[in-house]
């Protein structure tokens, strides 16, 4: 390494955000950026570990030393090649991956792992500040077409490799846009879609087409995608939400975090909502309920729609604020995390189960909850038990469902496919090779493992790629 004692001389030092007065008045990005020689700094801490754990916990195995050190010798030209390498959308994972990479990090046996998504990101910026990503345009291409359902990571990031590959790749999105839920999923102050933009710009210039506000089944028949293409693939996600089944579900002021996201996305993309149908937080006690990163982004949206309150409760415990004995290092911390949307004005509680919904008048006043028990049963599961005497009301006049997804949808293309599905409902596959039960059909990323990081549906699209090829080329 260029400086094989920077990690000793050279403390971890974060970008930060920008200050929560500003950044709750728009959906920029909250995340600040370091100067180059900062960021010089933070690569030449990466110790050239004898075994890179960061690399073992990398879904898509990116080759993080060796960027690392190119990145310290101001190489930007060689960190991009390197970082590119093993993943096609560095700009996205540098902005909303939860850097596995970093809680496996030497360093971060003492809690100062290197600095690796920021770093990632700074790459590739700078990269295209300086006019290194250019197209790489295919010399050669195989005479066979691909059909790619679906764009968002796992969708993209297979499309990119099939074109690579020299087949014809087309894109079909139901949306108006590209990026499935990079694009209306996740908040702009997360990810600015301009970035999206670029990317796609290089991959039409490549010679993958998109074609978009086409929902396959409905505006383009299976029938015809089956005739037309030699290999089609399934990136339709995991959008199937898990519901509250409980009293007052059905009262207005009740959506999925996915309806309030999406519609938020759209706004300010410049997409004209009907005001009728508008969910919005301001004046408003917001209730979110679940934990996970979808909720936080209820909460960072809701509080930059100037709600009254926000709170956000989750059923399971609260986490530890450390690792525990039997959760060491290098393994994914079960700690908990607190995102720059929680930072901005959020009650957060934890054990709480909702009981039913109370309404007024058709129209939600808030939900009746109570303090619940996990422990473990004769069957060695853990199961949930209500403490008597804790019930309570929250006020709320906006409740936003965000408890997970269950599955992809099966109604329209999958069912009318006749697939078969795994016992959780998502898309099985056989042999290790991402085939379905319908020939000349695989599948990837959440559509066949279930909700998950965009990291792991980059890494399915990936390995998918390789499959189809295989097959197409009859390896």
């Amino acid at each position: 390494m260029g400086k094989p004692t920077g990690f000793m001389e050279i403390g971890r030092k974060e970008s930060g955000y920008r200050p929560v007065q500003e950044r709750t008045g728009d959906f920029g990005e909250v995340e600040q950026v370091l100067n180059d020689d900062d960021r010089k700094a933070q690569a030449s801490r990466c110790m050239d570990c004898g075994v890179p754990f960061c690399h073992w916990g990398c879904t898509v195995c990116s080759k993080i030393p060796e960027w690392q050190d190119a990145l310290y010798h101001g190489n930007y030209k060689e960190a991009y090649e390197l970082l590119s390498s093993t993943n096609a959308f560095p700009e996205f994972t540098g902005r909303v991956c939860p850097a596995l990479c970093e809680k496996s990090c030497v360093l971060n046996i003492h809690n100062e792992p290197v600095t690796i998504r920021e770093n990632e990101a700074a790459i590739v910026e700078k990269a295209f500040e300086l006019g290194l990503v250019e197209p790489r345009i295919p010399e050669i291409r195989t005479g066979k077409k691909v059909a790619v359902i679906g764009s968002g990571p796992a969708g993209l990031s297979v499309a990119d490799m099939l074109n690579q590959f020299g087949h014809t790749v087309t894109v079909f999105e139901a949306d108006d846009a590209v990026g499935g839920l990079l694009r209306y999923g996740i908040p702009d102050f997360k990810l600015n879609k301009g970035v999206i933009d670029r990317r796609i710009k290089l991959f039409e210039s490549e010679g993958i087409n998109f074609i978009l506000n086409t929902k396959v089944g409905v505006d383009i028949s299976k029938d015809e995608i089956m005739k037309k293409y030699d290999a089609v693939c399934l990136a339709v996600g995991a959008m199937k939400p898990r519901d509250l089944p409980v009293e007052g579900r059905d009262a207005e002021g009740i959506y999925f975090a996915m309806q309030f996201l999406k519609q938020q996305n759209q706004k300010v993309r410049g997409i004209k909502i009907n005001e009728s149908e508008r969910i919005l937080a301001t004046g408003k006690n917001v209730l979110v309920i679940g934990g996970g990163d979808t909720g936080s982004d209820c909460v960072g949206t809701s509080v930059r729609q100037k709600a009254k309150s926000v709170t956000q409760i989750e059923i399971m415990p609260k986490p530890p604020t450390n690792r525990s004995e039997n959760n060491p290092w290098p393994y994914w911390p079960n700690t908990l995390r607190t995102s720059s949307s929680h930072l901005e004005g959020c009650e957060r509680r934890w054990s709480l189960a909702t009981k039913r919904i109370l309404t007024e008048n058709g129209k939600v006043t808030g939900a009746e909850v109570a303090q619940v028990e996990w422990k473990k049963g004769d069957d060695g599961r853990m199961a949930m038990h209500e403490v008597p005497g804790t019930v309570e009301v929250i006020k709320a006049e906006l409740i936003l469902l965000s408890m997970g997804f269950l599955s992809p949808e099966h109604d329209g293309l999958l069912n009318d496919m006749k697939l078969e599905y795994d016992p959780r409902g998502n898309v099985k596959t056989y042999d290790n090779v991402d085939k379905t039960s319908v020939d000349k059909v695989f599948a990837c990323g959440d559509a066949k493992s279930g909700a998950s990081l965009v990291v792991h549906a980059i890494a399915s699209g990936r390995k998918t790629a390789e499959h189809v090829d295989s097959f197409l080329m009859k390896k």
